[in-house]
């Protein structure tokens, strides 16, 4: 795959037009209340840049959002799984380098008490190294971005998720009232300062962490899920996300920036057969959000993986210089909710949660049709499709089902930039479910995953991504090189 380019020193220029933001001045030696004011935006919207654009394109393809366009070649080797160690070098290190700056942060934050900046950090610390060890298993962390270990320990995935796990816990026990020193504001691009919703961030991304043991340690997972919930935990019901894009050269959307602006065309990306077939038998009004000529007469999709045949007329991935990156977004929150609640209380509440993550998806797309004052749900609308016999109505019995119709959900709300997500809790769960024929084959069942039509791996799907080669040449402590085919720690599906 060809090198997407970097975003994360353009990303820096929405942060502020301020002087005292200059990146190149030791953050030890800054005026007093100016390292937080200045580190912290450039861990975030390196964070931002990071996972949306590297890692949100590979997660769009394997998540089976889009296939490579037939007249095109810039991700064919993703398309065909055929990513190795000298791809995805630049999306290591911009994340790394973010979180060298969140842990500036955080190190300073526990050193004066400062528990608002210490949540903040620690989330964010969280937030970027769940993204990495899920998709590359073992990782740096307990020595990571420590100037005095310029070869760090690789920490095993379990390692990983339990010292994520604990990490998170020691930060929400701090007493936010008793913070000392500065409080976060402007400099905060996701909630503001609001230390409530990070509060509610960090207990829905402990959920998280919990939920995805749920196949390979399920005592652990029902555990930690009953001991938050049976707290009174508070979770997300906004969207965590970095939100202040404009529609202006380094100043948009990371996937939008890398594949479209920087670029310069719109060919790359075409609408695959697995989501847009799955949207267009259940009428569902985001295909025409998703992909231009969605569900129309003239909109068509290809085959996943099958970029050497001659169709033509392919429905183009809609993407939008504007849209926010989101870490968890409200509706993945109340997805992560109703499943909780499926698997460990009876199904008590999950409907309410899962049907309030529908919506939630369905809003950011104004799917509702306004006659005057009168709001008049179209047809595929949420309050169609959620109603008695509606397609997307959260079945009334059968834990298998209820997961089935949450993960199926998550998968269509990730869309388009969360798509390494859906992955991976495709990796977790099976759903959505795999085809037994190939998609070209008149019994495919729509939204059904099918592998690569190009597969370089043979009947597989990828589950991991490479280790870079220029981390496995610097590092001796790096592990050995595993398959892409290779499931990390907690796949065991």
């Amino acid at each position: 795959m060809k090198k997407i380019a970097t975003l994360i020193t353009a990303l820096f220029l929405l942060v502020s037009c301020d002087e005292t933001f200059d990146i190149n001045r030791d953050p030890d030696l800054l005026p007093p209340g100016q390292a937080y004011s200045t580190i912290l935006p450039a861990g975030i919207a390196g964070v931002a840049g990071a996972q949306g654009s590297y890692y949100a394109i590979v997660g769009g393809f394997w998540s089976q959002f889009w296939t490579q366009n037939t007249t095109s070649n810039q991700y064919k080797d993703v398309d065909q799984y055929s990513i190795g160690t000298n791809d995805y070098q630049v999306g290591w290190t911009a994340m790394y380098d973010a979180l060298n700056d969140i842990r500036v942060v955080k190190a300073k934050a526990l050193k004066e008490s400062n528990w608002n900046y210490f949540l903040i950090a620690t989330v964010l610390e969280v937030q970027a190294s769940q993204v990495m060890t899920d998709l590359y298993d073992d990782i740096p962390y307990t020595e990571a971005n420590n100037p005095l270990i310029l070869q760090p320990k690789f920490n095993t995935g379990k390692e990983t998720y339990d010292l994520m796990i604990a990490d998170l816990k020691l930060a929400l026990s701090k007493d936010q009232s008793a913070s000392v020193g500065d409080k976060p504001a402007k400099d905060d691009f996701i909630f503001g300062g609001d230390m409530t919703q990070w509060t509610k961030y960090g207990n829905t991304l402990l959920l998280k962490l919990h939920m995805r043991l749920t196949e390979v340690n399920p005592t652990l997972a029902q555990s930690g899920i009953k001991a938050l919930i049976d707290s009174g935990a508070q979770f997300l019901d906004v969207d965590a996300s970095m939100h202040n894009f404009e529609d202006a050269d380094s100043k948009s959307n990371p996937l939008f920036e890398s594949d479209r602006r920087q670029l310069n065309t719109t060919l790359n990306l075409k609408a695959s057969t697995t989501l847009y077939s799955y949207l267009d038998v259940n009428s569902d009004p985001r295909i025409t959000k998703y992909y231009e000529n969605g569900g129309t007469s003239v909109g068509k999709a290809n085959n996943q993986g099958d970029f050497l045949n001659n169709v033509t007329g392919l429905s183009t991935v809609i993407l939008a210089p504007k849209t926010p990156v989101y870490f968890i977004s409200a509706e993945e929150s109340y997805f992560l909710q109703a499943e909780a609640l499926t698997r460990y209380y009876g199904g008590a509440g999950a409907k309410t949660k899962y049907d309030l993550g529908v919506a939630a998806n369905f809003a950011k797309y104004n799917t509702t049709t306004k006659v005057g004052s009168t709001d008049i749900p179209p047809v595929g609308s949420p309050a169609v499709l959620l109603a008695a016999g509606g397609k997307y109505e959260f079945p009334a019995t059968g834990t298998a089902a209820q997961i089935e119709a949450i993960i199926t959900q998550k998968w269509i709300a990730s869309f388009p930039g969360n798509g390494y997500e859906s992955f991976l809790e495709q990796n977790r769960t099976g759903y959505p479910k795999v085809s037994a024929v190939p998609q070209s084959n008149e019994l495919y069942i729509a939204g059904q995953f099918a592998v690569s039509v190009q597969s370089v791996i043979g009947n597989k799907f990828p589950k991991r991504i490479v280790l870079p080669n220029t981390v496995k040449t610097r590092n001796p402590n790096a592990p050995a090189l595993k398959a892409i085919s290779l499931p990390v720690w907690w796949d065991v599906n």
